[in-house]
């Protein structure tokens, strides 16, 4: 029996819109109005204003993910279908958790109608989860070295030990854009066959990643600043952490993982309704769009098709 993948790709998407509702219902569960509204109430509107820019900022960056994952797979397809495809995945994958599958089938959805077959879809896929990869190792990294002594009182390591993290999280960007620029013949594991992106795609890889998660970590540094005076290299150092914790334990969108890894990370420092402010502004508000926007692409490819097409 022939599967119709597009179908399934469109079934998909509203179910991972429906989980990802679902899992905000319940996190929102865990807190009373009256809480998250005293919460609010401590958030200037320039911390608000200097977190949402930076969000902007970030999601604006992950499309450049998607962009340059589809060059390296070959594919043509406009900016303005990259950057609907990437903002709808990832503003719903980022809260459903498991991003490079719950994303898969919106980005399936979007770049099939716009000509890229399965392996094509698949590569961006890849690439996209490589440079989140790339990124947070390559700011783990620069956090861990730039101030050693500082993220060894963090950690509660020696400073060797942060010294060989920190070069070891370097060292993963560094040794990949080398085999980018030198290797061009295609590599084999087990029954899959690849090739390595050019260099100036690792390089732009390498860039972004690094780029996102800056602009992340000053999303957060922005909410917590309003309670404390913190500094951004600690934050940002917390903000990887968690982050690792919440990749490592899969629980969609890191739910009370990164919390209880930032709170034991800044002791002092009351961040729980930073963090909740943090969550409002990062996950909430671009889930929000992102299925209001992903309601009325349907609904208007179902009234006028050919409208609604944004493919090439």
């Amino acid at each position: 029996m022939r599967i119709d993948w597009r179908r399934w790709s469109t079934v998909s998407t509203f179910l991972l819109m429906i989980v990802a509702l679902f899992i905000v219902f319940h996190l929102l569960q865990q807190f009373t109005w009256a809480r998250i509204a005293a919460s609010l109430s401590r958030i200037g509107p320039w911390e608000f204003a200097g977190s949402a820019l930076c969000t902007v900022a970030s999601y604006l960056t992950l499309t450049g993910f998607d962009w340059l994952g589809v060059a390296y797979a070959g594919g043509r397809v406009p900016y303005r279908r990259v950057a609907l495809a990437s903002f709808l995945s990832l503003s719903i994958g980022h809260t459903v958790g498991f991003a490079p599958f719950s994303s898969g089938a919106i980005r399936y959805r979007y770049y099939a109608e716009a000509q890229l077959d399965a392996r094509q879809v698949a590569s961006v896929i890849l690439s996209s989860a490589l440079t989140v990869a790339l990124g947070e190792a390559s700011l783990t990294g620069i956090a861990l070295l730039a101030r050693p002594s500082l993220s060894a009182h963090l950690l509660h390591l020696g400073q060797m030990a942060i010294f060989a993290i920190g070069g070891l999280c370097l060292a993963f960007p560094v040794a990949f854009w080398g085999l980018a620029a030198t290797v061009r013949a295609e590599l084999k594991i087990s029954r899959w066959t690849f090739r390595l992106p050019s260099g100036r795609i690792a390089a732009a890889q390498i860039g972004l990643g690094l780029l996102n998660y800056i602009f992340v970590a000053a999303a957060l540094y922005w909410m917590l600043s309003a309670v404390a005076p913190v500094d951004y290299q600690i934050v940002a150092t917390a903000f990887v952490l968690a982050n690792v914790a919440s990749l490592m334990t899969h629980v969609p969108g890191g739910l009370g993982v990164m919390e209880a890894v930032i709170v034991a990370l800044l002791p002092g420092v009351d961040a729980i309704g930073p963090l909740i402010a943090f969550r409002i502004v990062y996950f909430l508000i671009p889930l929000v769009l992102g299925c209001l926007l992903l309601a009325g692409t349907e609904f208007r490819q179902r009234i006028h098709p050919a409208k609604a097409d944004l493919g090439p």
